[in-house]
């Protein structure tokens, strides 16, 4: 066990963010989880919790006036006009915050390898609103901007790909398994890009470890190795016994959630030179699959 914390993780109840809190329980720390109160979650009495509206800047003066944390974790920061909320009501009231951002806020260009230079917050320019204002990558984009330039306590903010597991609610591994096993087309025009992920429970304990860390600032938070498209729909073909219809699209016709104009990837070397290593693709993605298909045969 390590030290003994107060944290507070807004989110925390699917996914990631659930094996995350997991892991400060089994850490020992004294976890408080803020949601709306409309998912049950498995913590039992393991956890306090709150009930808030995170988009409701009264919401959340209201759920917070009182207590002091030492890390916040954010799941659930979408928009400038929630990190500027975030700003103001933890103000005086906790040690270091930990932006969950993306891959994201990275624009598709010529270079595929992206560093967290490529994006910089700290002078990007503010603009507010709510999540219903922005495309999900300048929300986010505008979100660190916020923090990095208003925020009165350290922040850091990994910056994760799309993220993978048996728990991913989002189904987008399942979602080309499904097609390849039905025999429906995959819209992807792309073949060649080449991508990165990362995995669940590798992401929570990084987003764990670095709760601990003296490291602020944004931070690329994936696998250090990339796979092209047609290798993943590939890996896919040898795992279902069935071809793969593959269809270049346009317009309004479906496309793959992962239908990238470009090879679009991280480079790793500030987590890893910070002391944390990523589980490499080539040691998770393949049997996750494997497992993915079995359930959908």
């Amino acid at each position: 066990m390590v030290n003994l914390r107060k944290v507070l993780v807004l989110g925390g109840t699917r996914f990631f963010g659930k094996r995350l809190v997991h892991k400060l329980i089994k850490n020992g720390d004294d976890v408080t989880i803020a949601t709306r109160g409309q998912k049950e979650d498995d913590f039992g009495d393991l956890v306090n919790r709150i009930k808030v509206d995170r988009f409701d800047r009264g919401s959340m003066f209201e759920a917070f006036n009182e207590q002091t944390w030492d890390v916040i974790y954010d799941q659930i920061c979408f928009a400038p006009d929630d990190a500027q909320d975030a700003c103001e009501v933890f103000k005086d009231k906790v040690k270091k915050y930990v932006l969950t951002s993306t891959l994201s806020v990275y624009q598709f260009d010529e270079k595929e390898k992206k560093e967290e230079k490529d994006y910089d917050p700290f002078h990007y320019e503010i603009q507010m609103g709510r999540r219903e204002t922005f495309d999900y990558g300048e929300g986010k984009r505008l979100a660190e901007a916020v923090f990095f330039q208003r925020a009165p306590f350290p922040v850091v903010a990994p910056r994760p790909p799309i993220v993978f597991g048996v728990d991913d609610y989002t189904e987008r591994l399942q979602y080309h398994i499904r097609k390849i096993l039905s025999g429906e087309n995959i819209g992807l025009n792309h073949l060649e890009a080449k991508v990165s992920f990362v995995d669940s429970e590798d992401l929570a304990q990084f987003l764990f470890w670095i709760g601990f860390e003296e490291v602020n600032g944004p931070i690329n938070a994936s696998s250090p190795d990339q796979i092209a498209l047609e290798e993943m729909i590939r890996l896919m073909e040898e795992k279902t016994g069935k071809r793969a219809l593959i269809k270049a699209v346009s317009g309004e016709e479906e496309s793959s959630p992962m239908n990238f104009p470009v090879s679009y990837y991280q480079d790793v070397s500030m987590a890893e030179a910070a002391g944390y290593q990523f589980r490499p693709l080539a040691e998770w993605f393949e049997p996750l699959v494997e497992q993915l298909t079995k359930q959908e045969q």
